[in-house]
């Protein structure tokens, strides 16, 4: 098995995927959740942390240092830079903070300075703000984003025919990695009979409010 199902296995067992009947911030009505904060423990956001750096490591993309927006980004950073090391990468990693601060340090970036090609590490993308608040911060510091990691990847459609991920994508010319995406979701269900509702209710979904063929 690899490490997209495994994690998919992982998150449900977590309850941080859950199925039933959920709004998103778009109003729509998902038969699916997923809640990464959710990853709430030392275990959990370690093992986490080893998916983020599975995905990192299988895209091939060259990279020289790790970027966590605040807030969620904060946690999600350190640890898969830990788990980047483990694996024999070490990487330098920083954070932005969101309040001004007069003392101390100045500046809104905590760690190291942003230099080279930073991958931008985030939960998920929803609307993106996030990303663009990032790929300036990176920027303005003369560096250059190359990516953004995220754990779980919809492949649901915005306001148009692109969702949130390939949004991303075109603005900004950087891959968006997931650890896992609809197809992964789709595939574990199919192969757990225990699920089988489930899935009939997440296809249907998809067919509502999935990526169009042709949009790729």
């Amino acid at each position: 098995m690899g490490f997209r199902q495994e994690f998919i296995e992982f998150a449900v067992a977590q309850e941080v995927l859950r199925f039933g009947s959920f709004t998103t911030k778009a109003g729509r009505l998902s038969p699916y959740f997923f809640n990464a904060g959710l990853f709430n423990n030392g275990a959990a956001l370690g093992r986490l942390a080893e998916f983020y750096a599975k995905a990192i490591t299988a895209s091939g993309i060259a990279v020289d240092g790790l970027f966590g927006p605040a807030y969620k980004g904060i946690p999600l950073v350190a640890v898969v830079a830990v788990a980047l090391a483990r694996a024999g990468h070490n990487l330098p990693f920083s954070f932005n903070r969101k309040e001004a601060k007069d003392h101390g340090e100045g500046g809104s970036i905590v760690g190291a300075p942003l230099a080279g090609r930073v991958l931008i590490i985030d939960d998920v993308i929803t609307a993106g703000t996030s990303v663009r608040e990032s790929v300036e911060l990176i920027r303005a510091a003369g560096a250059s984003p190359c990516g953004v990691v995220i754990a779980l990847d919809r492949m649901e459609r915005g306001s148009g025919e692109l969702s949130a991920v390939q949004e991303v994508e075109r603005d900004y010319a950087i891959p968006v990695l997931a650890v896992a995406n609809l197809d992964d979701l789709m595939s574990f269900l199919q192969q757990h009979p225990d699920f089988r509702q489930n899935e009939t209710a997440v296809a249907h979904y998809r067919q509502t409010y999935g990526l169009l063929a042709h949009s790729g």
